[in-house]
């Protein structure tokens, strides 16, 4: 990571491993620490090379999950998340990866996990972010809808179908609903719902290309350069190639950076 050039970098985008769930065979692996206050330390420092070779218009995006211990959930994304604004970084959303097909739970004292967080960051105020490139479906007109009155309102003059709620709001209540609602779709919501995925090559499940998807298209320009310094069976790279972006993956497990050469010597 010291050997990036400053500045060269557009995403990064990456999933560090969990504190205390895998062993990965390296003396150089992050995750097996002692206590979550060394484990945030180490990631701390990572992300602090990811910040040096990010651009000023840079974003880094942190998909983590959490970790019970001695039935006491620790709060492990949230930790991290704090450690980096207190490292200057801007966080700028928290989404919630929901998992449709998460794994079940023989749990009786609690409710099972079906989520895992995901922090977007940015360098600066100024950076790169493509709103248009991740538009979602609007659903307020749709079959979908819970709105009261539904698509009868659609085309009509002062016919917000909730008067009470925005009753005294001149400017939605003068103006036709369609003009009000962007025609590429509604802004990207902050709750995601992806099923996990699986790599033939890979034991374990890998995060999902669709959410990686998201991630590239928002925050780097075509052509641009993603950083992923935990790349694991390499999704991002992957991702990254499809997108037409470059890519710099790292890794300290031998075995998975050759993984991800074949992965992505697959998809030529």
């Amino acid at each position: 990571m010291s050997d990036l050039p400053a500045e060269s970098i557009d995403c990064v985008v990456t999933s560090p491993p969990y504190f205390r769930m895998r062993r990965y065979e390296s003396n150089l692996e992050i995750g097996q620490e002692a206590t979550p206050q060394q484990y945030i330390e180490r990631l701390r420092e990572v992300f602090a090379a990811c910040r040096r070779a990010l651009k000023p218009s840079g974003s880094l995006w942190i998909v983590i999950g959490d970790k019970y211990r001695d039935g006491e959930l620790l709060g492990m994304p949230w930790r991290l998340a704090l450690a980096l604004k207190d490292d200057d970084w801007i966080l700028r959303s928290d989404i919630i990866w929901h998992k449709p097909n998460a794994m079940p739970s023989p749990v009786k004292t609690r409710p099972t996990p079906d989520h895992e967080y995901i922090f977007f960051f940015s360098k600066s105020k100024n950076y790169f972010y493509d709103a248009d490139a991740i538009r979602e479906p609007h659903v307020t007109f749709s079959e979908q809808s819970r709105m009261l009155g539904g698509r009868s309102h659609f085309f009509r003059r002062d016919s917000t179908p909730e008067q009470g709620k925005n009753g005294g709001d001149q400017n939605l209540h003068d103006g036709r609903w369609d003009q009000a609602f962007h025609p590429k779709g509604r802004n990207k919501r902050t709750v995601w719902s992806i099923s996990l995925s699986k790599c033939r090559e890979a034991h374990f499940a890998v995060f999902p290309e669709s959410l990686v998807k998201n991630c590239l298209l928002a925050a780097s320009p075509e052509g641009g350069v993603v950083l992923d310094p935990f790349l694991g069976s390499g999704t991002t790279a992957l991702v990254a190639r499809r997108l037409q972006r470059r890519f710099i993956g790292v890794d300290c497990v031998p075995q998975y950076c050759e993984m991800a050469r074949q992965r992505l010597d697959g998809s030529d």
